[in-house]
């Protein structure tokens, strides 16, 4: 799998999604078209292709690239039941918690393979339900 592949995967797997490209990074929202200015908006995933932000994956090898993923916190869990325990941030085509904001039940994956692409989907899926039940909560006054 490359960027575009995942790219393309998102913005034709889930209705109203908006890429921003910015800051050495692709962010990932639920748009539903209403007008909401994109800095109010939060993102339900991200590609990150270098270590602008952190360095904590060696990002700048050639071909990597970081799929970043918030899911809930008993779907996060459920991946990690030891919790944040010791990983190699660096380590390819592996589901981990996100080196910063796993704390806040973000995992990733480096430049993940077909395969475990497969096992990311429903955690895509996942994350863009909860943008578009966020989004609901927010019009109906919650």
């Amino acid at each position: 799998m490359d960027e575009t592949a995942i790219t393309r995967h998102i913005t034709e797997t889930f209705p109203d999604v908006d890429t921003v490209l910015a800051m050495g990074a692709t962010f990932f929202f639920y748009n539903p078209q209403d007008g909401t200015p994109k800095d109010h908006r939060f993102p339900f995933a991200t590609l990150v292709t270098g270590d602008e932000h952190d360095q904590f994956s060696d990002l700048n090898r050639p071909g990597v690239f970081r799929l970043n993923v918030g899911v809930s916190k008993q779907t996060f869990r459920s991946l990690f039941p030891a919790g944040e325990a010791a990983h190699d941030f660096t380590a390819l085509d592996k589901i981990m918690p996100h080196p910063v904001y796993g704390k806040m039940y973000w995992v990733c994956v480096l430049s993940p393979t077909p395969e475990t692409f497969e096992r990311v989907k429903p955690l895509l899926a996942e994350a863009y339900e909860t943008a578009v039940a966020k989004r609901a909560g927010r019009e109906d006054g919650r």
